[in-house]
């Protein structure tokens, strides 16, 4: 399994610079969902700010990303056609 880096970087959240460290995995999730949204990594990063529920930045964002990709993961098997169950002991 390969490492990832952490990166600091410096970000604007409403009208204010703060610092968020993350690896690089998470900065390209976040900049993929707020391009989904139409929006900027800083504007999607603020109302993660708005509504966290979590000790740090950082961590909410993580938390955002799992849930944004779980949601999707959930929606793609309540769409998906299932198989009818096997019966065991008849033919």
């Amino acid at each position: 399994m390969g490492s990832s880096t952490i990166l600091k970087r410096s970000i604007i959240v409403s009208g204010h610079k703060t610092s968020v460290s993350l690896e690089d995995e998470f900065w390209n999730c976040l900049r993929e969902i707020a391009g989904e949204r139409g929006e900027w990594v800083s504007k999607l990063v603020g109302d993660i700010n708005a509504e966290r529920e979590f000790g740090n930045l950082s961590s909410a964002i993580r938390m955002f990303i799992l849930r944004h990709y779980r949601d999707r993961v959930e929606q793609k098997d309540q769409t998906s056609p299932r198989l009818a169950p096997i019966e065991h002991g008849t033919r």
